[in-house]
């Protein structure tokens, strides 16, 4: 077994055969035609509809955040005989 075996096959034909191909035309932009990079007014208005809609979500989220309590612990009262005070907004509380 030589050590040439081993490198693998010999790639000095392959690289002369890559290079020498043809660039493209000039004509050829690649796909791109006059119109390519310009936006539209439909895709300016896709656009302002995704930042209302992000406001709204920001607002709704405000409202959640400012329900949360500051604590989740229970508090700590001597007379557990007593049923908890209904919410202030007249909604039982899940158990």
């Amino acid at each position: 077994m030589t050590f040439a075996s081993l490198a693998g096959p010999d790639l000095s034909t392959a690289v002369p055969i890559v290079l020498a191909q043809p660039s493209p035309k000039p004509e050829d932009p690649g796909g791109r035609g006059e119109d390519f990079g310009k936006s539209s007014p439909v895709g300016f208005l896709v656009l302002i509809l995704f930042f209302i809609a992000v406001a709204f979500l920001i607002r709704s989220m405000n409202k959640h955040l400012k329900r949360v309590p500051a604590s989740f612990d229970k508090p700590d009262e001597g007379d557990t005989d007593k049923p908890a005070p209904p919410p202030s907004n007249g909604k039982p509380e899940p158990a």
